[in-house]
């Protein structure tokens, strides 16, 4: 049987030309094949944060998206009904290698200038495109050590390399963290109907954004993150009142992990669900752990989330300190397909 996504054509197509040839004559063909008058787009489905299936942030990606809408993707979106779903849209290689390879990230209601998991999760498609056959040259890991995504905040690169279990373990570099403002404690907790004593001390809760804005609260027991719940309309109006975007929301984190590996624990819980990884908010968790000499610069924390909505999702952390600066935060994982099919438009 052939395979879904012809690997013979596939190779051949990008030892000439590149990814991005390869994925146009790989759904060119496939549409050029059928004649019913349906457009159909090749999807993969990848856990991300994650080296078990059916465990951390599930994406949806489209790996060649030329020809659909704007109202197209977004109405995908909301029949994937996952946190996010991706859509790449090839280019030349000379393009890609100054430029970076287009994607866009769409919410089910929105889309988005950035999201953690969908970067590194559509990096990681791609590259596993890259090696659709081990007889393939491209197995050199000097060919696929890095694809750069280019998003709306900017080019976002992305590295790749094998951990001691064998296992590709993903990392992007994302963009430098905006400090923003620090929020008094006892407002925080009345707004999230939890007491002062709720909420760390020696730390301050504070906006940061390394492409979405998060305001980081610091909880004091693992005992009360569990037991958080959707915030109430006032916190969000409180950020409506502060003029930060409607993407922003609070990112839950707890030094009581109960695990000497684990170096925090997070949450994050909106109105359309409880996200199990949130690789935005960890990099400017990293930034804010740096800052604040939670974590000495350039040492890795591991944060896991989305244990209480049983999708554990590891995300691994690390942030550079120079003078007062922090810059280069780095978010990394990895990330396990766990379905392809077909869209029939």
């Amino acid at each position: 049987m052939e395979n879904q996504f012809n690997r013979r054509r596939f190779v051949q197509a990008i030892g000439t030309a590149g990814l991005s040839a390869a994925l146009k004559t790989i759904a060119q063909g496939e549409e050029t094949s059928r004649d019913d008058g349906e457009r159909r787009y090749r999807f993969v489905q990848i856990d991300v944060f994650t080296s078990r299936r059916l465990e951390g942030n599930a994406l949806a990606v489209v790996p060649d998206a030329a020809g659909l809408s704007d109202e197209e993707m977004q109405a995908l979106a909301r029949e994937t009904n996952l946190q996010e779903t991706t859509f790449v849209f090839p280019r030349s290689a000379a393009i890609e290698r100054e430029q970076g390879v287009k994607v866009r990230i769409f919410v089910p209601n929105e889309e988005i200038p950035f999201g953690g998991h969908p970067t590194l999760g559509t990096a990681m498609v791609l590259r596993n495109l890259q090696l659709a056959t081990s007889k393939s040259k491209l197995r050199n890991e000097s060919h696929i050590g890095k694809i750069v995504l280019d998003l709306q905040v900017g080019k976002i690169p992305v590295t790749f390399n094998e951990d001691s279990s064998g296992r590709t373990f993903g990392e992007m570099h994302q963009v430098d963290p905006i400090f923003g403002p620090l929020h008094e404690r006892k407002q925080i907790a009345s707004l999230l109907d939890l007491s002062s004593d709720d909420i760390c001390a020696d730390v301050p809760i504070q906006t940061l954004s390394t492409g979405l804005p998060f305001i980081i609260v610091p909880i004091k027991s693992l005992a009360t993150l569990e037991r958080l719940t959707l915030a109430p309309p006032k916190a969000y109006e409180y950020l409506r009142q502060n003029n930060l975007p409607k993407v922003a929301d609070y990112y839950y984190v707890t030094r009581d992990t109960g695990d000497p590996m684990i170096t925090l624990r997070a949450r994050a819980i909106y109105p359309e669900g409880e996200d199990p990884a949130t690789g935005s908010a960890a990099g400017s968790t990293a930034a804010w752990m740096v800052r604040h000499g939670i974590m000495q610069s350039d040492n890795t924390a591991h944060i896991l989330q989305g244990v209480e909505i049983k999708r554990p999702s590891h995300i691994f952390v690390r942030a550079s300190k120079d003078g007062e600066t922090v810059k280069n935060v780095r978010v990394g994982g990895h990330a396990v397909q766990v379905m392809e099919g077909t869209i029939s438009l």
